[in-house]
């Protein structure tokens, strides 16, 4: 027993001996940051090839240029196909660092530079690379601010690089200035699959702009434009444009200001369109003038499969219309409609459950099941103004 004791004590003296002993290494080698010895030994040790060891060099060699401290996971990356510096504000000084790196880097398909600061001039550093590296298919630039001028030099790089097939730009203070460089892109770049512009401020104007270039973009499958200012005019010129598309499959405009206009837009839309697979309207001023318009888009629509339209003020007439409408459409493929956070009652449940018989793989999200205590639909709660839209919905049998 003294035996074992004494050498499990000296297997943990000797843990504590090493870890310490690379801890020094570790000091020493930030401490020595470009010198000679710890240039050879971060080329020598810890790397897998040659390929690699010149990365490293290129990596010390460029954070030494620019007075920026080498972080250690670009020196370890190796062959990844992820690079990931989120939230670790490297600013424009620090993404010029890693241009050199990035641009000979063979094996890196996925980048995320997510919250760094980097601004306009940041993001003209990696246009840089863009324009050069044909392996990165993947950008994450989400909430670095780079405005207008720093989209300008990224889509001018893109329009000249096929192999990106996913860019996020969610929240970049992205405004109208920004639009017609985002339509030149969707115009020329034809690889392009999946575009997030989530958490800008793009306005009507804007939707005014990206309208007819999403007409004619061949390429995009997924687009996000959810938490922006589409409004008026521009919500209706962008949703001709999507009219128009042949390709689009995922759609997020959710948080917006369609408002009925909009939804109307949209409605014609989808009469026409036969691609677009998922739609959110979530929260966008949509009443029940609206929700009808929108309704009679489904009545005959056969591709979409999920549509999302809650925490709209349909209240109970823009429900039963949407209800009925896809009741009437047996060839519909939807799979979910969510319309949960919209007042209605207890009446509704038979309405869809009547819907549910005609097309039973639909999951039909709402709040009547947690409420049951709805009153009667004659109560003042339930005004039945907006003739236009109860005309419509009375002359359409239950």
């Amino acid at each position: 027993m003294k035996g074992s004791y004494k050498e499990s004590t000296k297997n943990k003296e000797q843990e504590r001996d090493a870890a310490a002993t690379a801890s020094q290494a570790e000091a020493l080698e930030a401490k020595n940051f470009g010198t000679a010895d710890s240039h050879f030994a971060l080329k020598t040790e810890g790397t897998h090839g040659l390929g690699e060891q010149v990365t490293a060099t290129l990596s010390m060699e460029s954070c030494q240029a620019h007075s920026v401290v080498p972080a250690s996971r670009l020196l370890r990356q190796g062959s990844a196909s992820e690079l990931s510096f989120r939230h670790r504000g490297l600013g424009p000084q620090g993404i010029r660092a890693l241009v050199s790196t990035l641009t000979s880097n063979p094996y890196i398909k996925r980048l995320d530079l997510g919250d760094n600061g980097l601004c306009g001039a940041g993001a003209e550093a990696l246009a840089d690379v863009l324009c050069k590296n044909s392996v990165i298919s993947d950008v994450d630039l989400s909430e670095n601010q780079i405005g207008a001028a720093g989209l300008r030099a990224l889509c001018a790089a893109l329009a000249l690089n096929p192999t990106v097939q996913k860019m996020q730009l969610r929240g970049n203070g992205l405004e109208e200035k920004a639009a017609q460089h985002l339509a030149s892109l969707l115009l020329l770049h034809t690889g392009l699959r999946s575009l997030d512009l989530s958490y800008n401020q793009l306005n009507d104007l804007a939707g005014e702009i990206l309208g007819p270039a999403l007409a004619e973009n061949t390429g995009l499958t997924e687009l996000n434009l959810s938490w922006n200012h589409l409004r008026g005019p521009g919500a209706v010129a962008f949703a001709k444009g999507l009219e128009a598309n042949i390709f689009l499959k995922v759609l997020d405009i959710s948080h917006n200001g369609f408002g009925d206009s909009g939804a109307s837009a949209i409605g014609e839309a989808l009469k026409v369109n036969n691609v677009l697979e998922e739609l959110n309207m979530r929260n966008n001023r949509i009443s029940m003038t609206g929700a009808l318009r929108l309704g009679l888009g489904l009545q005959v629509n056969q591709t979409l499969r999920i549509l999302i339209i809650s925490k709209n003020p349909i209240r109970r007439e823009g429900y039963v219309s949407l209800l009925k409408c896809i009741r009437n459409n047996r060839s519909s493929a939807l799979e979910l409609l969510d319309l949960s956070d919209i007042q209605v009652n207890g009446e509704c449940e038979d309405l869809a459950n009547s819907v549910n018989r005609i097309l039973p793989g639909l999951c039909i999200k709402n709040d009547i099941s947690r409420r049951k205590d709805w009153p009667p639909a004659s109560t003042p709660s339930q005004p039945a103004s907006a003739p236009s839209a109860s005309g419509l919905i009375s002359s359409m049998p239950l």
